[in-house]
């Protein structure tokens, strides 16, 4: 999905106008479509008892993903609304950043980004073109993570060769403030188009730990990491 796309709507949304029936206090409007995570990540340096690993450079990149999403508001008012924000469980591959090439693929994890906000809608409900704002928290549960042989084989040549047999990695959740921007196009009382934007406020600290080959814990590494992505939807509505 593009971003230019849900921005797109959103321009068209915001200059158009019309005189369709919509919402009103005690309303449900469910949302479904295509939601792009696409973070602006930065890390710390990855540190071993409180030391950079390598030349004090070694940091964590984080790709985007793209997964179906779910949206349900409770019209509280006709001007305020109750959303949550779900999805199906993003992956991202957590990839090598400042000396760590690019390149290398470090391993990867799955996340699910539930987000509470309420939302306002400054138009009249009898405009067909109902865009809106909201502020709230987001709630990221972090699982599945795994770590690759690149890094286990750069943590072994880091103590020496011939030390690490493997690797596991955890990441810890993540609480933090989320805003959003979006627009509804209705095209009759019931079915409109969506888009939106979200920001989430999305830190977490993954710790990777080694062991040799008789799976003894030879030490834990940490990096703190902020995501902090943007949040990109286009899809249908209903409301009822």
């Amino acid at each position: 999905m593009s971003r230019k796309l849900t921005l797109g709507i959103l321009a068209a949304g915001l200059l158009a106008a019309g005189s369709a029936q919509a919402y009103q206090a005690g309303d449900i409007i469910v949302r479904a479509g295509a939601v792009t995570v696409d973070p602006n990540e930065s890390s710390d340096n990855v540190g071993l008892a409180g030391t950079g690993l390598a030349d004090e450079g070694w940091k964590v990149g984080v790709d985007s993903d793209t997964q179906l999403g779910l949206s349900g508001t409770w019209m509280m008012t006709d001007s305020f609304g109750l959303s949550l924000l779900a999805a199906t469980p993003f992956q991202h591959n957590l990839y090598g950043s400042g000396s760590l090439p690019k390149a290398a693929d470090l391993g990867s994890t799955k996340h699910l980004p539930p987000t509470l906000t309420v939302q306002y809608y400054p138009l009249h409900s009898s405009h067909k073109v109902q865009p809106y704002v909201g502020v709230g928290v987001n709630y990221t549960v972090f699982f599945e993570e795994k770590t690759s042989d690149t890094l286990t084989g750069a943590v072994d040549n880091y103590l020496g060769g011939g030390v690490v047999s493997s690797t596991d990695m955890d990441l810890d959740d993540s609480f933090g403030v989320a805003a959003e921007i979006g627009v509804d196009i209705r095209l009759d009382d019931r079915f409109g188009i969506n888009a939106g934007i979200w920001y989430a406020d999305i830190d977490t600290t993954a710790k990777i730990n080694a062991y040799d080959a008789a799976g003894t814990k030879l030490g834990t590494a940490k990096v703190d990491v902020d995501i902090d992505p943007m949040v990109y939807m286009v899809g249908f509505t209903y409301s009822f």
